[in-house]
């Protein structure tokens, strides 16, 4: 269950009616959950709290990015598994067998260092990623070396934006619990068993 209110249709302000109608048809989300893609939805109706932050994700359409779509979505799904969100992750591996991104480096993505499926580019883009995400923004000469050896400035800029942004998505969805990423804390004490000391 979503940690804060979900916006009923009802309730909506008409500038998020056109996401709901986009995302949900002519029901409503909060009574009749789901999307097309088998989620909750409550991403949708729970940002809906802030009308103005739900249009600012979508005020930059992806089809209009600088960046070919298959390396996008690469970065978005390895953005996703890094963050360790369930949602991130699992919409985008769909996305992009949408973008043709062949089934096996969809699969190689969570390993992507030690798999033979991608071009010295999507590793170069992978990489980066991961130095955007697991260490912080530290990446390393030699990766944007390669990374610049492939891509235009504005492609490399586009590259940033997106995993900056999905990282965004990736963090709010788990401190929310909204869509996939609504799970119980996994890191928790385990007891001892019951009975005598060994």
């Amino acid at each position: 269950m979503p940690r804060l209110k979900q916006v009923s249709r009802a309730e909506a302000p008409p500038e998020v009616l056109p996401f709901y109608e986009q995302m949900f048809g002519d029901r409503d989300p909060v009574a009749e959950p789901g999307t097309a893609t088998g989620t909750p939805g409550d991403w949708w109706t729970v940002w809906a709290n802030v009308p103005g932050i739900l249009k600012a994700f979508s005020a930059y359409p992806m089809r209009d990015a600088p960046l070919d779509a298959q390396l996008r979505e690469l970065a978005i799904v390895r953005t996703g598994y890094a963050r360790a969100s369930q949602f991130v992750f699992s919409q985008h591996c769909k996305a992009a067998r949408r973008a043709g991104v062949p089934e096996a480096k969809i699969q190689a993505i969570p390993y992507w260092t030690v798999a033979e499926v991608f071009t010295p580019l999507e590793r170069a883009v992978l990489a980066y990623v991961d130095g955007m995400i697991l260490e912080g923004g530290r990446v390393h000469d030699e990766v944007f070396g390669r990374l610049r050896a492939g891509l235009p400035d504005d492609q490399i800029l586009m590259l940033t934006y997106v995993v900056n942004m999905y990282q965004l998505h990736a963090t709010a969805t788990k401190a929310l619990r909204l869509e996939y990423d609504d799970v119980p804390e996994r890191v928790v004490e385990i007891p001892e068993p019951a009975g005598p000391a060994r």
